[in-house]
């Protein structure tokens, strides 16, 4: 057998032990939990048929013009968890919503609105330059330098709290409903455009509306746009054009399977943490070895976006125009790639 034949083959079949980990894994985490989870009544969606890609709003997003914040809003509790400022304000109409402060406020805007676009659910998000909000207390346990003394604050990512929506947990990747679904792997595809390296499982989550449906969703879009994993500034790793100008997309493609570059490797620096570097590395395996057919096929649907959509993406989330082209611009270019991918 020729040499070149040879090495083919090792390295096909290198490959397919390669995408044959996930499924193992997914096994092994399934008999560690005992599958003791607690779930809605409803059916399990992760993804609808969205017939309207072309006409879609991105710059509303799934909230749409009318459920836009515009109100008079008052404090009602600080929220400790993740590693941005949050708290939870309502406003006067008695709806309730999610402030989030710094630097995650604008890629998560922009990230959720192209999640959408393509029928992923999505968190209600709109970006806010000010908000003035009554009642804020005299400190907060974090952000409290980007609170002025009459309780404005900028730069601010507002999620919406829908009515008869209650969360009911996390979702894993490894092990799902939707494990091996074209749905999901698209998914993973979309994560990939956005560079969201940061997929912990705790970053998803699972809701039951009206105990109708179990929605299943990524809740938290913030590191996206930055870097392809955890960077030494927040400033880098998240909304930076620079970073996500610089940064590969798509690592391999072989007649079955593509990978892609996010998230990437770990630096070994945070070996320190160990808990966090090995999480980190388990992460790997989500923009590794996705079918191609499922890489097309949701490269298909972000084929349907127009130059204005993704643009109206990055505007709702406040970048100036100058940045809005740019990022707009590699997304672009990044669709292409899917719908272009070399073939062997």
């Amino acid at each position: 057998m020729p040499k070149n034949l040879n090495r083919m083959v090792l390295v096909s079949l290198l490959a397919a032990l390669v995408c044959a980990v996930p499924l193992g894994a997914e096994k092994r985490h399934e008999s560690e939990s005992g599958g003791k989870e607690r779930v809605a009544s409803g059916p399990a969606v992760l993804w609808r048929q969205p017939t309207d890609i072309a006409s879609r709003n991105l710059f509303y997003g799934p909230g749409g013009e009318e459920d836009a914040p515009h109100s008079v809003f008052t404090f009602v509790k600080e929220d400790l968890q993740g590693t941005n400022p949050k708290f939870d304000v309502r406003d006067e109409n008695g709806v309730k919503w999610k402030v989030k402060l710094g630097v995650e406020a604008r890629p998560e805007v922009a990230a959720t609105r192209l999640v959408w676009a393509v029928g992923y659910s999505a968190n209600q998000d709109y970006f806010l330059p000010e908000l003035r909000i009554q009642g804020m207390p005299s400190h907060l346990h974090r952000g409290q330098n980007l609170v002025e003394a009459d309780g404005t604050v900028h730069n601010v990512r507002l999620k919406r709290y829908l009515e008869g929506e209650k969360k009911m947990g996390d979702w894993r990747w490894r092990q799902n409903p939707f494990t091996g679904t074209r749905e999901l792997n698209g998914l993973r595809v979309m994560m990939a455009l956005v560079n969201n390296w940061d997929l912990k499982d705790a970053n998803n989550a699972v809701y039951d509306e009206d105990s109708k449906e179990q929605v299943y969703l990524v809740s938290d879009l913030g590191s996206s746009f930055g870097t392809t994993g955890r960077s030494w500034t927040a400033a880098m790793g998240k909304g930076n054009l620079g970073s996500y100008e610089r940064s590969k997309f798509i690592g391999r493609v072989t007649p079955r399977y593509v990978d892609f570059d996010v998230p990437t490797r770990p630096a070994l620096l945070i070996i320190f943490k160990p808990k966090d570097f090995f999480e980190r590395l388990e992460m790997r395996w989500i923009g590794k070895c996705i079918p191609r057919a499922d890489v097309e096929w949701i490269g298909g649907l972000l084929q349907q976006l127009s130059p204005a959509q993704i643009q109206d993406a990055f505007r709702a989330a406040g970048y100036p125009p100058e940045e809005v082209q740019a990022f707009s611009h590699v997304v672009e270019q990044r669709i292409a790639a899917l719908s272009d991918l070399p073939r062997s």
